[in-house]
C-alpha cells in the first residue's frame, strides 16, 4: 500500500497532468484516510479554488490552520482564497491571524535566544 506522501505526490502528478477533477478525488480520499495531514488539505484548498468551488476551499484552508495554527502561512493562504471567493471580512480575520502567528513565533524565538545567553 502507498504511504500519504506516494499518495499526494500521485494526486499532484494527476493536476499536472490537467485531470484536476482525478487529482481532488484522490485528495478527499487522502484527507479522509489521514484526516490530520495538513498537506492533502492545503493542495485541496488551492485546487477547488482554482475550479470556483470556494466555501469547500475555504474549509480546506480552515482544517489547514486547524491542523497547523503556529504557521503563519496557512493563515495567509486561507486569507488569498477567502479574497478570492469574496468574503473580505473572513480574508482580513484570516490575516490577523497570521499577524498573530508570526508574532508567536518570532517571540518563541527571541524566548529561545534570551535562554540561550
Amino acid at each position: 500500500m502507498a504511504t500519504k506522501e506516494e499518495r499526494y505526490d500521485q494526486a499532484i502528478a494527476r493536476q499536472q497532468g490537467g485531470d484536476l477533477e482525478g487529482a481532488i478525488s484522490d485528495l478527499e480520499s487522502l484527507a479522509r484516510d489521514f484526516p490530520d495531514y495538513a498537506l492533502a488539505y492545503a493542495a485541496l484548498a488551492v485546487f477547488y479554488s482554482r475550479l470556483g468551488r470556494h466555501e469547500e476551499a475555504i474549509q480546506a484552508a480552515e482544517r489547514v490552520c486547524e491542523l497547523e495554527p503556529e504557521d503563519p502561512f496557512s493563515f495567509v493562504a486561507l486569507s488569498l482564497i477567502c479574497q478570492k471567493a469574496g468574503q473580505l471580512a473572513r480574508a482580513e480575520m484570516a490575516l490577523m491571524e497570521a499577524r498573530r502567528a508570526q508574532f508567536e513565533a518570532w517571540r518563541k524565538a527571541q524566548k529561545a535566544s534570551d535562554q540561550d545567553r
